[in-house]
């Protein structure tokens, strides 16, 4: 028999490292194993991340050789400024006259706060002319006398022209130590927020090379000769060599793992998702098939890493309930695990017996609230997978399920002392759990303006049933738990794509200049491993901002999955249906690709006009994207030019508001090309010759536009 090819994806965290094994092919999972994160080890992280491997290995039966594809994801970019564990960054300033006064303000990022009581470690030395070496020699050595580990060349505009900073780091080299240009961490405008971003960067830096370089020796000390990747946090992967030189991209990679998974595992096109461990639960957005990122906030400041959107609540699987005046009066923020407390519903009920309620203060300066059971057993925590195993929420086979004797007679001491039912104080339970996870669940819908009636709530992590399912409930929405939710983090690793950003501020953007940084960010891709023909672009033209952004995505490999799982035509279009709430008889196949399939109806309202709905569903039978009211038109490669611009010349709107052009998708072969992002006609239609090229003439092209109002 022969082994398959496997993906590896392994998540390190704060306690265990995590990894799992999943076939290439099928992407279905093979393995799993646990080890504690070897922190304190000599090589550090890394030690876990091979022995993780290893066991992984035996596991599965696959031999190095068979790794296709392995990526790692870390918490120790996050965990060293959480920490205050940087390094001194040495910061040379570029400039004369008026730009001597703006680089020399920079040296204020040494009054950065890392943890309470603890600054940025940071020395300034300022060189007025960059081509002087001995200026720049002396500044160095000015620096390393103040302790600098690593170096940040920073002017004003070197965006544009990055010459001079460039020059101070070639004449710094000789010195050995790691530096950076401020204008290779970022290409947008503004030093201080552009100087601040790299410097950050910069202080992570030496500790990231160390990890990266052992991490690097191990992997292939163990036989493995795929590239080894790193999970960035926008959910996507880079090759190693690029971490080394932005470690800052690896910072809140975790949650952006989770949702990875969200989104090439489960195929979510449209939701929120929500990771719920022990202690707290981190949400985020999938909008039309894409994660929601924007630019992070680190040290308290906005930074231009872009990084996913994700809010945390301090409500967890393992947090326990709160009583005052015989009622529940708040679940957490502190957890079974904080007081060093068993969860209840794990306790047989033997142990259970002569259960009495009492209150306790989990940490010094807590309120003394937090209710616990005294029992034969000793004393246990009443915890939200408590109720939710008491209310059947935790589905067989759950990481989280235990005997639902054992979860009622948990509850049955609370019940009475709250003067209710087993079913009533667990529900109590978990409306007050998920009363915070609610409101912010609900501020992302509206700030994302997600469609209700096709969002969907996913949840992952160990604690998922304790949150996702009574949420569902509560908010009349569409809910499940992950598949494997235990480790969605490391499937997500597992499964993603590389993924590269370019950003540029290019006021009155010509469509050369928009095709430019778009061919920038398909070659960073293909540089990392990314398979070409694979590679999709989606761009987007702020007007307001003047910036241009190209956000690429590729694998390192053609997936061609198991097709023997796919939808016929019945369930596809009874999904299509589904998810335009209305009969099956009433939907029509609009258009159709091998790989996608339009469905559509119509909706007549009073005194409106009537509206055509739209859903593109896949050969999963999973709904990919949708849309309210839109024009569908089939063509052909050599066709789509003139009937694109006569489509989008049919769809422009002029108002005060400026030109808009229609939202445009392209269905090409596999993909759905989202050329949403771009309101000008002229190089939205570029945008779109850029993808029909290098095609046959005669394969179809089905155009979906929807008209901005």
């Amino acid at each position: 028999m022969n082994t398959p090819r496997i993906r590896v994806g392994i998540d390190v965290g704060g306690t265990f490292t995590d990894a799992v094994a999943v076939d290439a092919t099928t992407l279905e999972l093979l393995g799993q194993v646990k080890v504690p994160t070897s922190h304190h080890h000599e090589d550090g992280v890394a030690h876990g991340i091979v022995e993780a491997l290893d066991r992984l290995l035996e596991q599965t039966g696959c031999a190095p050789a068979d790794v296709a594809f392995l990526a790692h994801g870390t918490t120790q970019a996050t965990n060293a400024l959480l920490e205050g564990d940087v390094a001194t960054v040495g910061l040379i300033g570029i400039g004369t006259g008026p730009a001597a006064v703006l680089t020399r303000r920079l040296a204020s990022f040494g009054k950065l706060e890392l943890t309470p009581g603890k600054r940025l470690p940071l020395a300034y030395a300022h060189v007025t002319d960059p081509q002087d070496t001995a200026a720049v020699r002396h500044a160095v050595e000015e620096l390393k006398g103040d302790g600098a580990q690593v170096l940040v060349a920073s002017q004003p505009f070197s965006v544009d022209r990055p010459e001079g900073e460039q020059a101070v780091l070639d004449t710094a080299r000789p010195y050995g130590l790691p530096m950076t240009a401020a204008h290779e961490i970022t290409s947008l405008y503004g030093l201080h927020k552009r100087t601040r971003t790299a410097v950050v960067n910069a202080a992570i830096l030496p500790r990231m090379l160390a990890t990266a370089d052992l991490v690097d020796a191990s992997i292939t000390k163990a036989g493995v000769t795929a590239p080894l990747m790193v999970m960035r946090c926008d959910g996507g992967v880079m090759v190693l060599d690029e971490m080394r030189r932005r470690p800052l991209l690896t910072v809140l990679s975790g949650p952006a793992a989770g949702v990875a998974g969200a989104l090439m595992q489960e195929r979510v096109s449209e939701g929120v998702f929500l990771e719920t461990g022990g202690t707290s639960t981190d949400i985020s957005v999938v909008r039309r098939g894409k994660v929601a990122v924007r630019h992070a906030t680190i040290l308290g400041k906005t930074s231009y890493l872009s990084a996913l959107d994700v809010r945390t609540v301090g409500v967890g699987g393992g947090s326990m309930v709160r009583i005052g005046g015989g009622r529940v009066t708040g679940v957490g923020p502190r957890s079974a695990h904080i007081a060093g407390l068993p969860y209840a519903c794990f306790a047989s009920p033997d142990q259970l017996r002569d259960a009495k309620v009492d209150t306790v203060r989990p940490m010094d300066g807590d309120p003394a609230d937090y209710a616990v059971i005294d029992a034969a057993g000793g004393r246990f925590a009443v915890t939200l997978t408590c109720a939710a195993n008491a209310l059947g929420r935790v589905p067989e086979g759950d990481f989280a399920r235990c005997d639902p004797q054992s979860a009622r007679a948990a509850i049955a001491p609370l019940a009475a002392h709250l003067g209710t039912d087993v079913a009533t104080a667990a529900t109590r339970i978990l409306d007050a759990g998920i009363a915070q996870v609610k409101t912010v669940v609900d501020a992302m819908i509206r700030d994302y303006r997600l469609d209700k009636d096709t969002a969907i709530l996913v949840g992952g992590g160990g604690g998922a049933a304790s949150v996702t399912p009574h949420l569902a409930l509560s908010s009349d929405m569409e809910g499940r738990i992950a598949r494997h939710n235990e480790v969605i983090s490391p499937i997500g690793v597992a499964l993603a794509l590389v993924r590269e950003q370019v950003e540029r501020i290019v006021p009155g953007a010509t469509q050369e200049q928009i095709l430019a940084v778009r061919a920038e960010a398909e070659r960073a891709v293909v540089a990392q491993g990314a398979a070409a023909e694979g590679v999709e672009v989606e761009v987007t033209v702020d007007p307001q901002t003047n910036t241009v952004r190209a956000v690429a995505t590729g694998a390192t490999e053609l997936r061609t999955q198991d097709r023997s799982h796919r939808a016929d035509d019945t369930e596809r279009l009874r999904a299509a249906a589904a998810s335009l709430k209305t009969d099956p008889a009433a939907v029509h196949v609009l258009a159709g690709t091998a790989a996608h399939t339009v469905y559509g109806t119509e909706t007549r309202r009073r005194l409106r006009a009537t509206r055509r709905p739209i859903r593109i569903v896949d050969v999963d039978g999973v709904v990919r994207h949708h849309a309210a009211d839109a024009h569908v038109e089939t063509t052909t490669v050599a066709g789509a030019p003139e009937v694109l611009a006569r489509l989008v010349g049919e769809s422009t709107s002029y108002g005060d508001g400026g030109v808009r052009a229609p939202a445009l998708r392209l269905l090409l072969g596999a993909r759905i090309a989202d050329l949403s992002g771009v309101l000008d006609p002229q190089p939205l239609l570029a945008l779109a010759r850029s993808e029909l090229r290098a095609r046959a003439a005669d394969e179809p092209v089905v155009a979906v536009l929807e008209v901005r109002s």
